[in-house]
């Protein structure tokens, strides 16, 4: 047999997908994540999934792995200590970021601190002009000084960001390579070579970013493959990506900025798998797991992409697929401020100690621990679940916030869910308005281990009508991961008038990046196999301040059509502004490129329907509505598609619990996806 198997790793729990290439079975698993020791982590879910399943550690074929060693050391600022070479008179990029405010309606709100502080910004002598030309090489006096300097602030590597670099890096790989010689024990990074991007501020950020966490992501990806050799899996590891592909992780070790993001992408690209399976193109996928929630939205049964996502604070430009965390987890802790009020997150219990009803060892209440008390989880456990839920401790840990606030144990439980739900909806709705849709039109789909427990609660404060919840919800990262295509992206600055004598340079950069491409792909990560190239652009009227990226046809660039390429311009502006002036003259600032090469992708095929009631496992006494009521369990095992019910109920596997409030009615596709919609309402 040989199996596929996709990893990824969050706060709380590293989930598992082992697919057997030979039957089409998925294998899912679940193990509690290891922060103080990465990596231990995945060595327990190889060992369980050949005790478990059967899966020998030599009948892997294909690795993935998402991981989150690279935004955790963002986020919790233990990254290594840099010094950044700046060009002279320039040394206040960072400080002076965006100028802009993160609160806009909180006059006390600061900016966070940079990840390099100013006493360790050090000037170096040298000048780029924006053409590109050299109007100063560097000065080897004054970058030894800047060596001896960083060496002096105990520096542990070095990011250097020239100004102009994006046009011409020259200088940057001069200072690199004298560095290289006086200081062989520095790792020195370039802005240039990181992501070579017009915007000073940007290029600066994420390469500060990339060569924060670059050693620590080399050293546990290193790790990661020394140990999957001596488990006896002879397949490569691959890592997932910011951009929803995958890459080897040889090629993460010095791409890191590529994968911070990694985790999360994954998800979304389950989330569109599952779009298309269920024929819900529109999507907004809801993946909270223990620390944090996740929101995407998906069209057409396609992840959106961006730049400028944040990392705790902090934002990254490099392509990602779009996502924002909202910061709720199952694992998010309820307390009561100085005031009496009842508060939830954004601390979260994590894995270690966890919630209190894991009997880990905490004894604050989460909301885990509210839905517990309630009676949803803790009154059974699935064979093959990842831990046992002990609601004797959710109680005693809830009872220390019910007494502050003058409620009964299970209506204090009851209130951190609607705090939670509410705190959601709140978050939620900013990021409706933001991308201007109508939540309405959008089914919403639940995975993660905690997010089919809240979507239905989410879903009815937002007015949706479809709540998707996939056949594996609490492991959906880690098939993202399995399914994920090859990929990776790659950007010019050109900055020209979109006009006739602009299309030789144009082409000429586009040659260029796609030679770069496919050596990526074919040299550097030795694919063989089915692959496809997009070409955008980053366009914008001239005059305007930001740009709009472009998809263009490169039918266009070959034929040197600068009219087929504006009118896709024009068209987009359309589409994002609702306008379009056509006789407006139009600038290219960067073409993109991005090569994919396709993995191989497990295939589902649709079941028969049947057409019956299923038989619950049992009843539950769940508090709900300000009452106890006896509610149906059903085993998500035991559900087939066709099969029909309505809420209240509660569905349990492995990975997750799925709460159905009343009103709600559960219906199975026929890809074992669970479809609730509101019970049509009749006089």
């Amino acid at each position: 047999m040989a199996y596929r198997v996709g990893v990824d790793v969050g706060g709380t729990f590293t989930d598992f997908c082992a697919f057997d290439e030979s039957t089409n079975e998925l294998h899912t698993l679940k193990v509690l994540s290891t922060p103080d020791e990465p990596g231990a982590e995945v060595m327990e879910g190889i060992t369980a999934l050949e005790r478990r399943y059967g899966v020998a550690p030599a009948s892997i074929t294909y690795f993935t792995h998402g991981t989150t060693v690279g935004v955790n050391t963002v986020i919790q600022r233990k990254g290594v200590r840099l010094c950044l070479f700046a060009t002279r008179n320039f040394v206040d990029v960072l400080e002076v970021a965006r100028l802009k405010m993160p609160d806009p309606y909180d006059l006390h709100s600061k900016r966070p601190d940079p990840l390099v502080s100013k006493d360790r910004v050090i000037p170096v002598d040298e000048r780029m002009r924006a053409d590109g030309t050299v109007e100063r090489p560097v000065d080897e006096a004054s970058l030894a000084g800047a060596v001896a300097r960083a060496r002096a602030l105990g520096a542990e590597g070095i990011v250097i960001a020239f100004i102009n670099a994006y046009r011409n890096p020259a200088n940057e790989h001069a200072a690199k390579a004298v560095i290289g010689r006086i200081a062989p024990e520095l790792p020195v990074f370039c802005s240039s070579d990181v992501w070579s991007i017009i915007r000073e501020y940007e290029r600066t950020a994420t390469a500060v970013i990339h060569g924060y966490v670059q050693p620590r992501v080399e050293h546990y990806l290193t790790s990661l493959q020394y140990a999957l050799a001596g488990a006896g899996v002879s397949a490569e590891p691959l890592v997932t990506k910011s951009n929803g592909g995958v890459m080897s992780a040889e090629l993460g070790k010095t791409a890191c900025a590529q994968m911070i993001l990694s985790g999360t992408a994954a998800g979304v690209i389950g989330a569109s798998f599952v779009s298309k399976l269920s024929g819900f193109g529109d999507t907004m996928s809801l993946d909270i797991g223990g620390t944090s929630a996740d929101i995407a939205f998906i069209r057409d049964g396609m992840p959106q992409y961006g730049v400028g996502e944040k990392i705790g604070e902090l934002p990254i430009y490099i392509p990602t697929v779009a996502v924002t965390s909202i910061g709720a987890g199952g694992g998010s802790i309820a307390w009561v401020d100085d005031l009496g009020v009842l508060k939830v997150g954004p601390e979260s219990a994590g894995s270690s100690p966890g919630p209190a009803c894991y009997g880990r060892g905490g004894d604050r209440p989460t909301i885990t621990d509210a839905f517990a008390v309630l009676g949803y989880i803790g009154q059974f456990t699935p064979d093959d679940s990842a831990i046992s839920i002990d609601a004797g401790k959710a109680r005693t840990a809830v009872d220390t916030v019910a007494g502050r606030i003058g409620r009964s144990t299970e209506e204090a439980a009851q209130a951190i869910v609607d705090i939670a739900v509410s705190g959601m909806y709140v978050e939620v709705s900013k990021l409706i308005s933001r991308d201007g849709i109508d939540q309405r039109e959008f089914a919403m789909q639940a995975f993660g281990g905690a997010g089919p427990m809240l979507a239905c609660f989410l879903a009815r404060e937002l007015g949706m009508r479809h709540v998707v919840v996939p056949r594996t919800p609490g492991v959906l990262s880690a098939l993202g991961g399995l399914i994920a295509d090859i990929k990776n992206d790659f950007i010019s600055t050109v900055f020209l008038d979109l006009d006739e004598s602009a299309m030789p340079a144009i082409r000429d950069a586009c040659a260029a990046l796609e030679a770069q491409a496919r050596h990526w792909l074919f040299e550097e990560h030795r694919y063989r196999g089915d692959h496809r190239i997009v070409y955008s652009a980053d366009m914008r009227y001239r005059g305007q301040s930001y740009e709009i990226e472009t998809e263009i046809d490169p039918d266009h660039v070959a034929r040197g059509d600068p009219a087929g390429i504006a009118e896709a311009f024009h068209r987009r502006h359309e589409q994002v502004y609702e306008h379009a002036d056509r006789e407006a003259a139009v600038q290219i600032i960067n073409l993109r490129m991005v090569i994919i090469g396709s993995s191989p992708k497990p295939r589902f095929p649709a079941s028969e329907r049947v057409d019956t009631t299923p038989e619950p496992v049992r009843h539950l006494q769940v508090f709900m509505e300000g009452e106890r009521r006896r509610v149906p369990l059903y085993m998500r095992a035991d559900l087939v598609p066709g099969q029909r019910f309505t809420g209240p109920a509660v569905i349990a596997q492995s990975d997750c619990t799925t709460c159905v409030p009343d009103g709600l009615r559960g219906e199975v596709d026929g890809f074992g996806n669970l479809i609730l919609t509101p019970v049509p309402v009749t006089h």
